[in-house]
């Protein structure tokens, strides 16, 4: 006898699922439970705030995540982390397929992480009557954004993407395919701009000793 799937095993494995499940309204209740009481907490509980944070953000425990409130997501279980993320004001993950965020990745204020997706034909996307019920079928897409990544304030990454270990992407962008390693993309859609290379390079330890203004050789190379 083939074992039942549960509509949350569909859901994490990016297939069709129904969202008014009994088991996804419990874990979509509890993860925005969780939320909440993160968001509310004060800054001057700084350990309540941080145990918080790992209730709702299991994989962040013992990983230094840092993380500015207001944070939205919808049910965090599904939130991987590496060690020495930060996420800034107001950042949204639709954590409904996993997002998975690598080892030193920042994230700036008013990024969407949005993994949730629906049928193109309306006749499709809409509630409709199924021998369960009334309601939806709706899918979602994982989103990785591998080691070193830098993703600027307001971009947008969609389901299905992943970007590549090192990238930058720029303020404002929507990123709705994957970016190469070591790579500026920018715009709406986003597109790679050019590579991250030594001309980047600003020599940061010397410039501020130095209390000098950083400035990269390809900068120097534009300004002479």
């Amino acid at each position: 006898m083939r074992k039942k799937i549960s509509d949350w095993e569909r859901m994490v494995a990016g297939k069709l699922y129904n969202p008014s499940s009994k088991d996804i309204e419990k874990q979509h209740t509890e993860g925005m439970r969780r939320c909440d009481r993160f968001n509310k907490i004060s800054v001057r509980r700084a350990k309540a705030k941080q145990r918080a944070l790992e209730t709702l953000i299991p994989s962040s425990k013992g990983k230094e995540l840092g993380v500015f409130a207001p944070l939205y997501c919808e049910y965090g279980v599904n939130i991987y982390v590496g060690k020495g993320c930060f996420v800034n004001y107001n950042c949204t993950f639709l954590d409904v397929a996993p997002i998975t965020l690598g080892n030193g990745v920042w994230l700036g204020a008013n990024v969407t992480l949005a993994t949730p997706n629906h049928p193109f034909l309306a006749e499709e996307r809409l509630p409709a009557d199924y021998p369960d019920g009334n309601h939806d079928l709706e899918y979602a897409s994982p989103i990785t954004i591998e080691d070193g990544c830098w993703i600027c304030s307001s971009a947008t990454i969609c389901g299905g993407v992943t970007i590549g270990k090192n990238s930058i992407v720029a303020a404002g962008a929507v990123v709705n395919r994957d970016v190469p390693p070591n790579s500026i993309v920018a715009g709406v859609p986003a597109r790679v701009i050019r590579k991250i290379d030594e001309e980047d390079r600003i020599h940061v330890w010397e410039t501020y000793c130095k209390n000098a203004f950083p400035v990269s050789a390809r900068k120097k190379a534009k300004e002479s």
